[in-house]
């Protein structure tokens, strides 16, 4: 991954305090698991902001080498690295990813 994908990668999760990288748009995810990530964070009713992989394969790649994560979607909350779908689906189902999310909004 080259410096300038990195810093790329970096401004986009700091731009938001929840950001998804997933294939397609939450108005239109392309996948599966991306729509499921989508689908709960609806849920909660919380704001939150995508980027579409497959419009840029630099960024493709390249989140998968900054996070060391091999699949997407990618949840980021306040900057860290949370998972993809499975685990959303854990957390939202336990509670965890509630307060995790009330917690990042409030800071």
């Amino acid at each position: 991954m080259t410096p300038e994908v990195k810093e790329r990668i970096d401004n986009l999760i700091k731009s938001h305090k929840i950001f998804v990288f997933m294939k397609g748009v939450k108005l239109m995810p392309q996948c599966g698991f991306s729509n499921n990530v989508v689908q709960i964070l609806n849920i909660l009713g919380v704001p939150y902001e995508t980027f579409d992989v497959l419009s840029d394969p630099e960024i493709r790649e390249g989140i998968k080498a900054y996070s060391n994560w091999p699949t997407i979607p990618q949840v980021y909350i306040n900057g860290e690295f949370i998972g993809g779908c499975d685990i959303m689906i854990e957390m939202y189902q336990s509670g965890e990813l509630q307060q995790m999310v009330e917690v990042a909004l409030a800071s």
